[in-house]
């Protein structure tokens, strides 16, 4: 047994059923038994894509995403895809070529060579491994899954020098001692400081980010037993459908969410960095917690940034709230005060009188969307109608609204993560929201789609340009330059690609067009021009 067919069945081991990746000569030894294994691969075309499949797989299943990537360019290719997975805290797992022991820091032209490329990958990743002993590559996969496991997840990178991949791995355990972790929980001293803290709250408030993944009950009985308010960040939209009296599907980078802040004594921030992209989008320095501020994360250093806890909790997100309700004084319904539903729906009116006529429509838009496919996983791309819903906009379920528009927010995401997203729940419809230049990225990963037989519906928002760019460039008396662009048909090329595809000729004929993608059975893209959504005069 040859070390590359190890890998895959350490792999089959840690019950990963999918990998993402180009092969390459410098990885062909590591599809070794690929074929004859229980796990799928999936090919993109492009390593960029592999690692946007990977991250929308892992959001939407909570397992790691797994890349095969060659030496050199497969991980420079790939390592947008690992940023905006370190920044949005997504566990993923790439696994690379290098080249040979002997040939390595020498510089001498070697084809893929980079200098260093653990180097390279340790910005992008929680550690970079460089196995250099084929004993190494267990040692390597167990750490990588323990920290995916039981700590803050982002992506990790483990090489494998080309000559070693094909050496012998007899000697090497066929399985791991696989046992739970133990995640951290929140020290019984600071739960008990919290729940006091919360308990005489007379207007407290829950701030949720993406960093909660456990049970939505615990936030929602929290919530109810302190009749507070629940401000979703972007990645944590869904956590509390729009409808439930408590629910704050609003960006607090907008006034109205901002006062409700100001005006709460005790702020309870659970997995959120409280960081610019949510809360600081347009950075006017103005947002503040000036009432007492408690911060729950499973990271220790972040419990200081962007804005200093007066209580911190460090621990997993879930069984710290599991703890602290169960420190809270029991509350019957009828003794629960209406204060905190009321301050809810003030804050929801307001705030779409806060946004523009335009904007409204494109809310409206979403919700569209949402009533004609229920449950729908929407995966967005940096794009006009994406923006206006991560200032307002909740789906119907959670892990509904992904995109790539905080954190690092790179442009070509949508296509490859709503490819990934539908391996991950086969079940949920998934539309990918992407503008004409944004999908212009990744045109090729159509192909993809069709081979992983993928049924999403691509919805692409064109106004020929980077429309969001432009504005901002006008707004700043700076003449657009660079940012009005030849658009093709994208309709033709979806079509050349075997997809169902077609223009939508009139915003009426919106849930027509989706029915029309539902029925092909196969994935479908909509050309929907920007103008069809102007507000009326």
């Amino acid at each position: 047994m040859t070390l590359g067919e190890y890998l895959i069945k350490l792999l089959e081991s840690y019950d990963v059923d999918r990998v993402f990746g180009i092969p390459g000569v410098h990885t062909v030894e590591l599809y070794r038994g690929l074929a004859q294994s229980k796990i799928i691969h999936h090919t993109p075309r492009h390593e960029q894509g592999a690692g946007f499949m990977a991250d929308g797989y892992a959001r939407v299943s909570g397992k790691p995403g797994v890349c095969l990537v060659i030496t050199g360019p497969g991980l420079t290719n790939i390592a947008t895809a690992m940023a905006q997975a370190y920044a949005d805290s997504i566990p993923m797992l790439v696994i690379s070529g290098v080249n040979r022991l002997k040939d390595q820091g020498h510089g001498n032209g070697h084809l893929h060579e980079l200098p260093n490329q653990t180097a390279f990958a340790e910005q992008i990743s929680a550690f970079s491994y460089s196995v250099t002993d084929p004993t190494d590559l267990p040692q390597a996969m167990a750490r990588a899954f323990a920290l995916f496991n039981s700590s803050r997840p982002r992506p990790v990178h483990i090489e494998i020098p080309i000559d070693l991949m094909s050496a012998c791995a007899d000697h090497l355990p066929l399985s791991h001692n696989v046992f739970p972790l133990d995640k951290p929980q929140a020290s019984s001293q600071a739960i008990a400081q919290a729940a006091e803290l919360c308990s005489n709250a007379s207007a407290p408030l829950l701030i949720v980010g993406g960093g909660y993944k456990g049970d939505h009950a615990i936030v929602r009985e929290l919530a109810e037993a302190l009749d507070s308010p629940v401000v979703m960040t972007v990645n944590a939209r869904g956590l509390l459908p729009e409808e439930h009296p408590l629910a704050v599907p609003a960006s607090p980078s907008l006034s109205t969410v901002r006062e409700l802040i100001a005006q709460s004594d005790v702020v309870l921030a659970v997995g959120t960095e409280l960081g610019p992209t949510d809360f600081d989008m347009y950075y006017d320095g103005n947002f503040a917690v000036p009432g007492s501020l408690i911060r729950l994360d499973i990271d220790p250093t972040q419990i200081h940034r962007n804005a200093p806890a007066d209580l911190a909790l460090v621990g997993d997100a879930e069984l710290s709230l599991s703890a602290l309700l169960l420190s809270m004084p029991k509350i019957s319904p009828q003794n629960i005060a209406s204060k905190g539903a009321q301050k809810a729906a003030i804050v929801k009116d307001r705030t779409r009188s806060e946004l523009t006529p335009e904007m409204n429509r494109q809310i409206e838009f979403l919700q569209q969307l949402n009533k004609a496919l229920p449950g729908a996983i929407i995966v967005g791309d940096s794009t006009q109608v994406i923006y206006t819903g991560n200032l307002y906009f909740s789906p119907d379920q959670s892990k509904g609204w992904i995109n790539s528009a905080t954190g690092f927010g790179t442009l070509g995401y949508a296509l490859s993560a709503a490819i990934g997203a539908k391996l991950a729940s086969p079940k949920r419809p998934v539309i990918c929201l992407v503008g004409d230049g944004g999908i212009q990225f990744t045109l090729g990963e159509l192909g993809a789609a069709m081979d992983a037989q993928t049924p999403i519906i691509i919805l692409v928002w064109n106004n020929n340009g980077y429309r969001e760019i432009k504005s901002f460039m006008v707004d700043n008396q700076i003449t657009p330059e660079g940012v009005d662009l030849s658009t093709p048909d994208f309709a033709a090329i979806a079509q050349a690609y075997g997809l169902q595809a077609e223009h939508l000729s009139s915003a009426d004929d919106l849930i027509n067009a989706l029915e029309r993608a539902v029925a092909s059975q196969k994935p479908a893209l909509i050309q929907i021009e920007e103008h069809l959504y102007h507000s009326k005069k």
